[in-house]
């Protein structure tokens, strides 16, 4: 398949710097690598620590931003037969350790990093779906090893990651405890959780205590604004706790040991971009299988075209949009 010398992409020239819009060659594929033609690719809050140089990572310049995407096969590396050109595939590990990102019309991708996608699911719905779900796999299946019939608390379960956690663990068996704000409560309730509650409320870990008399199996608070002082004395023996935001959040309560090692909880930080190659793969294909199942899916909340991207950006970070942000190129 023939492919132009130059596309189109959103890059920056320095960490902290604008967003540019403008001609990049299109990348070759090394001998294990895909040329991917990108149809649809997604904002990440990880992008915007990236961009700003918060999350420290080799960012070749021009650096184009983007963990995301969801496209067509162009070209393959000569040794690749996992792949082939036109298949359609999908990728959540760009823009990071010194790949290059999904918001350009092409992009390079180690073909162990491309997953196939599932029949009968629309790009946009497994773009919005890729990074988060796959960080909610790992941070259930992986750090918690979430069983059925447990008790799992998710903090911020209106978010991306925290609905797919809702809905992960809700395929697991479990029962879910979600916080979120009221505007989410009737999206975690569809997500499959048993009991909504209302994070605002100054008793919020006496009403979770009341909803898990038993205790806490598992605790994910995807809000960043962990409260280890009120939350670990609520958690059964053995319970986990998952800790995987909070960046630039600032300092949170002190950990209660005793509390901690009293009830032989277990305290998982994990960062998705640190997840191995192999890690990635069993997180895609557990997404996958529920993708085409129709059991995860994840709100489009505004889609923005790749010459909008910077607007993308402003708009993740204003907190303006409820959902996922997709860019299209």
């Amino acid at each position: 398949m023939s492919f132009p010398e130059t596309m189109r992409a959103a890059f920056v020239r320095e960490t902290g710097g604008a967003i540019e819009i403008g001609d990049l060659p299109v990348p070759r594929p090394g001998p294990t690598d895909v040329l991917v033609r990108t149809t649809a690719s997604a904002v990440d809050r990880v992008d915007l620590f990236v961009r700003a140089g918060t999350y420290r990572t080799r960012t070749p310049f021009p650096f184009v931003l983007g963990r995301d995407l969801v496209g067509t096969v162009a070209a393959v590396g000569p040794v690749v037969d996992a792949v082939t050109v036109g298949d359609r595939v999908w990728a959540n590990s760009l823009g990071h350790d010194g790949r290059q990102g999904a918001f350009a019309e092409y992009a390079v991708v180690a073909a162990d990093r491309v997953y196939p996608v599932p029949d009968g699911v629309a790009d946009t719905d497994v773009v919005a779906i890729a990074h988060t779900g796959a960080t909610a796999w790992l941070g259930l299946v992986r750090e918690a090893a979430v069983r059925p019939a447990e008790t799992v608390v998710v903090g911020g379960a209106g978010g991306g990651v925290g609905s797919a956690a809702v809905q992960l663990a809700t395929v697991a068996g479990a029962r879910v405890i979600a916080t979120c704000s009221p505007s989410d409560d009737a999206w975690c309730r569809s997500c499959g959780a048993d009991v909504v509650l209302d994070y605002h409320h100054d008793d919020l870990h006496d009403r979770i205590r009341d909803a898990a008399p038993g205790g806490v199996d598992v605790w994910w608070d995807n809000s960043g604004h962990q409260d280890f002082v009120a939350s670990l004395p609520l958690m059964r023996r053995g319970g986990r706790v998952v800790v995987s935001a909070g960046l630039g959040s600032g300092t949170h309560p002190a950990l209660p040991v005793g509390d901690m090692y009293t009830r032989d909880v277990s305290l998982r930080g994990f960062a998705i971009s640190n997840a191995s190659v192999a890690d990635l793969a069993d997180a895609a294909t557990g997404v996958s299988r529920i993708l085409a199942a129709g059991r995860i899916s994840a709100r489009i909340g505004a889609t923005y075209r790749l010459a909008d991207a910077a607007a993308a950006h402003r708009a993740l970070e204003s907190g303006t949009v409820t959902g996922r942000i997709v860019v299209l190129p």
